[in-house]
């Protein structure tokens, strides 16, 4: 998933950065193999629950959108594209660095599509990137208050690919009833198997009845009004 500007996946969609960008191999692939068919096994465990409404939102397909959640929700995301997102291909930006190149890997063997990139060095040319896979029909994915936080805060960076190709974004919420919260700056929520996760999604177009555009600040709000945070 994206982070602000927006995350998305796949190697060879990048251009001059691609003698800079890092990627797993040996050993490591394996390691995230076997993470991966965890992640797979583990989601398949859940039971998701959405009512008709949720769930048409949830998969919305009339055009490519831009598909955002928090980042403390990243452990769904699998599990919710091939339950829902069956229709397009889904792309995220991802670091360039080491760090990025795990996360790279053990998008793809989950089913998820990378871009390599930054908001600081290849910044310019992520955003060039998003904005082609969404003009080749595929949705993008961002978590707009990844990679590092604040927690719950939105960028302004997450609107630049939407709004310059008028694209509709899907908000998604999930409200746990059993889960493991980390003490990482995200809190980030590992729901337990077998459990429960009762779905919530919004579609937030690209402009308002009254032809002006939604902002950092709306997205933060329909985002923390249909994902409530368990008690600590």
């Amino acid at each position: 998933m994206a982070a602000a500007p927006p995350c998305a996946h796949n190697g060879g969609l990048h251009s001059e950065a691609t003698e800079t960008i890092n990627e797993v191999r040996g050993w490591r692939r394996l390691l995230l193999w076997l993470l991966a068919l965890l992640v797979r096994t583990w989601g398949r465990t859940l039971r998701f629950e959405a009512d008709p409404e949720t769930l048409q939102r949830l998969t919305y397909s009339d055009q490519p959108a831009a598909v955002v959640l928090w980042h403390n929700r990243l452990f769904l995301s699998a599990e919710i594209f091939r339950r829902y997102r069956t229709r397009r291909r889904l792309f995220g930006l991802v670091s360039a660095s080491k760090d990025g190149a795990w996360l790279a890997a053990f998008y793809r063997m989950i089913g998820l599509h990378p871009v390599r990139g930054s908001s600081s060095q290849f910044g310019r040319e992520a955003a060039r990137t998003l904005i082609e896979v969404m003009r080749d029909g595929n949705d993008i994915g961002i978590t707009p208050d990844g990679p590092r936080g604040p927690l719950y805060v939105v960028e302004p960076g997450v609107l630049v690919v939407t709004r310059r190709l008028k694209a509709p974004m899907v908000l998604l919420g999930a409200e746990f009833t059993r889960a493991r919260r980390l003490r990482s700056w995200d809190r980030f929520y590992i729901p337990w198997p077998f459990s429960r996760i009762k779905m919530r999604c919004l579609l937030l177009p690209a402009e308002r009845a009254d032809g002006s555009k939604p902002d950092a600040a709306d997205v933060r709000n329909a985002l923390l009004s249909i994902n409530p945070d368990m008690p600590e």
